[in-house]
C-alpha cells in the first residue's frame, strides 16, 4: 500500500510550489499549523547542501474536531504532512497513517481527508 498522494511538477520553482500548495490546501479546508525547511535545517545543522523540501504540517480543523471526538488519542499522530519539492508534492495518505488504531469510524473520517487531500494535491 501506498502512504502518500503524488503528484509531479514541472517548470516551477519551489516558491511557486508553496503558494499553489497553501492555496489548493486552503480552498480545501486545510490551514497550515506548522512547516520545516528540510533544506536550511540540514545546512545549519550538519552543513550538508540538499535541494528544496519543505514539509508543511496541514490541518483541516473541522475533520481533526471529528477524528478527535471518535478517538482522543488521536492527536498523537502527526499532522496531515504535505512535503513540496521542486518537482513533486505529496501529501500522506491518512488511511496508511491511521492503520495502526483499529476504530471502523475513524479509519471512515481518515477516508475522507484522503479525499480531500487528494483534491488539493490535484489542484496544485
Amino acid at each position: 500500500m501506498t502512504y502518500t498522494i503524488d503528484r509531479m511538477i514541472s517548470g516551477v520553482g519551489i516558491a511557486d510550489v508553496d503558494v499553489r500548495a497553501r492555496k489548493a490546501l486552503a480552498d480545501h479546508g486545510f490551514g497550515v499549523l506548522t512547516e520545516i525547511d528540510v533544506k536550511a535545517t540540514m545546512k545549519k545543522k550538519l552543513d550538508v547542501e540538499m535541494p528544496a523540501y519543505r514539509i508543511l504540517g496541514a490541518c483541516n480543523p473541522k475533520m481533526a474536531q471529528q477524528a478527535i471526538g471518535i478517538e482522543p488519542r488521536v492527536g498523537a499522530m502527526p499532522p496531515c504532512n504535505v512535503i513540496l519539492r521542486e518537482v513533486e508534492v505529496s501529501a500522506i495518505d491518512p488511511v496508511a497513517s491511521m492503520q495502526a488504531i483499529e476504530n471502523a469510524e475513524l479509519t471512515a473520517v481518515a477516508g475522507e481527508v484522503r479525499d480531500l487531500l487528494a483534491k488539493a494535491v490535484t489542484a496544485i
